[in-house]
């Protein structure tokens, strides 16, 4: 029966770590500043989260909420705000956004300094050249989780299911400069559950509850399922949980898996890029 990571804990140890860093900074503490368009339920409570666990950690934060309603310019415009403001050191543009919104055209107008998402065309480029930068903060908690496990990435075949900007993409650029063998797999993948079947390390990212079988999974691999769905008010994640239980090696929950170490990789990203911006 497989390992199920407590990604709570975890999480909160990483947020420990940052204790020193945040204390050798002083006064004033690293600043987060979010900025959440519309009334998204659950974009809404993934903001909280990272308020409160700013709170904890002695991270000033800044909630901006904006209404659905409110224009590209108008956005654009908050952004250049908050880039000019010296006493915010992150910025997070809270996705999906709007359908009238450009999310490109938002995640490149944060200075690449204060984008503690990772989503800048620089940050991504710092990624594909594997130079030191921001990375998005649930592909670093992966990296993190199987660190922190004990699983060795190097040489490992590591099969990708979902090939989005924030997570699927960043994940297997990382994988691959860690000297793992990356397959990287989309909606228009053939035979996904044969290919699955090779992983070593298995993520999952495409928020298709229950996709992956139990049947798909190598026995012993690595299972960290990104994905989230509300089914009948209850949160369930892109692996078939209990079937995979019984086949893999490791696995993360849904909930109280993955997410607690976005969170903790975002404080880590806001405390590394005050400390770039203020040299405290």
């Amino acid at each position: 029966m497989a390992t199920v990571i407590d990604g709570t804990k975890l999480g909160k140890e990483i947020r420990d770590e940052l204790t020193s860093q945040i204390a050798e900074i002083g006064d004033p503490p690293p600043c987060l500043a979010t900025i959440l368009v519309g009334d998204d339920p659950a974009s809404a409570i993934f903001v909280r989260g990272k308020h409160r666990a700013c709170k904890r950690n002695g991270l000033l934060s800044l909630d901006i909420q904006l209404p659905a309603s409110t224009s590209e310019a108008e956005l654009l415009a908050r952004v250049d705000e908050l880039n000019a403001d010296a006493s915010v050191h992150g910025i997070l543009v809270q996705l999906p956004l709007p359908d009238a919104i450009d999310e490109k055209k938002i995640a490149a107008a944060v200075l690449p300094e204060k984008d503690v998402d990772g989503l800048h065309p620089f940050n991504v480029g710092k990624l594909f050249a594997n130079e030191p930068g921001r990375r998005p903060g649930t592909a670093e908690g992966c990296i993190e989780i199987l660190d922190r496990s004990g699983v060795k990435i190097e040489g490992a075949r590591a099969v990708v299911i979902g090939r989005s900007e924030i997570v699927g993409k960043p994940v297997a650029m990382m994988l691959l400069h860690r000297h793992a063998t990356v397959t990287l797999c989309h909606s228009r993948t053939r035979d996904l559950a044969s290919i699955a079947r090779e992983a070593d390390i298995l993520i999952v990212a495409v928020g298709s509850p229950r996709l992956v079988k139990g049947d798909w999974i190598k026995p012993g691999a690595a299972v960290l399922d990104v994905g989230t769905t509300t089914i009948d008010g209850k949160l369930v994640g892109d692996v078939d949980f209990d079937a995979a239980l019984e086949v893999a090696g490791l696995i993360t929950p849904v909930p109280k898996g993955i997410g607690p170490l976005t969170i903790a990789m975002l404080l880590s990203n806001t405390v590394a890029a005050c400390r770039a911006q203020t040299g405290r």
